[in-house]
């Protein structure tokens, strides 16, 4: 699979916070992560975003799956969380691979499956969660995509993803720093 998709595909480079795709575009090829990572995030009329998953390495987004294969414009926001290394796949050869691999098949519907299960967690997280364990969580998920216990990152940051406010997640976090979970810093959280 990897000899056949290096044939139909091209590699390219991103930096971090580099947009791989905005909300109302047009989708024309799939992104398969070879190194990085990416925030796939949606956007409401005021700006505001909340992050929907991350796309690791092996991973695809099946969102511009689905919208690509029905020819719609993009649902979604895409966005290099860090240095990314991808190919990209032309939406046509991804229907050809469709058709003739039961193998990309079946990795399609198991990244369907995994994405499912992410946007469940998202709105089992709005609906149920309180803001302190949503917060914490987050941090957990951003710590091992980055393979450090210290995060770079800003409360506004983190307000964001989460679809809160900032004074709302710096509260909390310094709830959490008098209560030993983490240690602030300028732009740093370590987790403890």
């Amino acid at each position: 699979m990897r000899k056949k998709l290096e044939g139909i595909s091209r590699i390219m480079t991103f930096r971090e916070g580099d947009v791989l795709l905005d909300e109302h575009a047009n989708i024309r090829t799939i992104p398969l992560v070879i190194s990085g990572s990416i925030r796939v995030m949606r956007t409401d009329e005021e700006g505001r975003e909340i992050l929907l998953y991350y796309i690791r390495p092996g991973e695809s987004c099946i969102m511009s799956f689905l919208g690509g294969l029905h020819q719609e414009a993009s649902m979604i926001r895409a966005v290099a969380e860090e240095d990314l290394e991808i190919y990209v796949i032309p939406i046509d050869q991804v229907q050809l691979l469709l058709r003739e691999s039961p193998e990309w098949t079946d990795y399609v519907f198991r990244l369907y499956h995994k994405r499912f299960e992410e946007l469940l967690d998202v709105v089992d997280a709005l609906a149920f969660k309180h803001i302190d364990v949503r917060i914490m969580d987050y941090l957990e998920e951003k710590a091992a995509l980055a393979g450090s216990r210290e995060l770079n990152i800003t409360h506004q940051h983190i307000a964001e993803d989460l679809g809160t406010a900032r004074v709302v997640v710096s509260r909390i976090l310094k709830q959490m720093e008098t209560n030993g979970l983490v240690q602030l810093g300028r732009n740093k959280i370590l987790l403890v």
